[in-house]
């Protein structure tokens, strides 16, 4: 549990696709503001946080500029919440823009975030990492924080820029339901250690079926047919 819960929050700067409209998104628009620390770790042609920055969605940060808000970092020691939610309606939520490979040696300490936050457990929808626990983009990070602190609509919003963007919300509907009636980032965690324990569950029963040798009735079936 604590190999997983190192790598909560990290994101992957890759995965830009075309995107998908939505007729609500003008009113789904956050009020709230989006930034970005970007490392300038991967191809900006397929990064989702270089595309949110052209569309004028998300802010791009200085290394050492300071954010108030909210902010994504795998340095941080509590889990987004929906108590977070008065904080990113006042100051926004930030990302760590970086590439997987390289977060050993991105400087994530020069940060220095006041109220920095770990992402729980979630499945990436993007091109790049489809179907890989942790590994999401910067518009997951960004959609699954705003999801679980009450702002849905933007979150959708968010996610509709980008054709794939919906699978992102299949995939993880039940967690970001769950999650987003938590109270606090405890109960958070507590919710992302039952889900997993429960889904590592269900994988030992379906390869035990897979193991299990066929009754002597089926042995007799099989030999009558031969």
């Amino acid at each position: 549990m604590e190999q997983l819960q190192e790598n909560l929050g990290a994101l992957n700067c890759d995965s830009d696709e075309e995107s998908s409209s939505s007729g609500e998104e003008a009113d789904a628009a956050p009020t709230f503001s989006v930034a970005m620390w970007d490392f300038n770790q991967c191809d900006p042609r397929k990064c989702s946080g270089r595309k949110l920055s052209r569309l004028k969605l998300i802010k791009t940060l200085k290394i050492k500029q300071r954010f108030p808000g909210l902010v994504l970092t795998p340095t941080a020691e509590k889990c987004v919440s929906p108590s977070d939610r008065d904080l990113v309606s006042a100051k926004g939520v930030a990302v760590v823009d970086c590439s997987w490979a390289k977060i050993d040696e991105t400087p994530l300490a020069a940060l220095k975030p006041a109220h920095g936050r770990l992402l729980p457990f979630l499945v990436a929808a993007n091109p790049i990492n489809y179907g890989k626990p942790l590994q999401l983009s910067c518009v997951e990070a960004v959609a699954a924080t705003m999801y679980i602190t009450g702002f849905k609509k933007e979150a959708r919003f968010y996610l509709n820029k980008f054709s794939w963007g919906h699978s992102f919300l299949e995939l993880n509907e039940e967690l970001l339901e769950i999650y987003s009636q938590c109270t606090d980032s405890q109960s958070v965690v507590q919710e992302q250690t039952r889900y997993i324990e429960k889904e590592q569950k269900l994988q030992k029963d379906r390869q035990a079926c897979r193991d299990f040798p066929p009754s002597s009735s089926s042995e007799s079936s099989s030999d009558d047919e031969g």
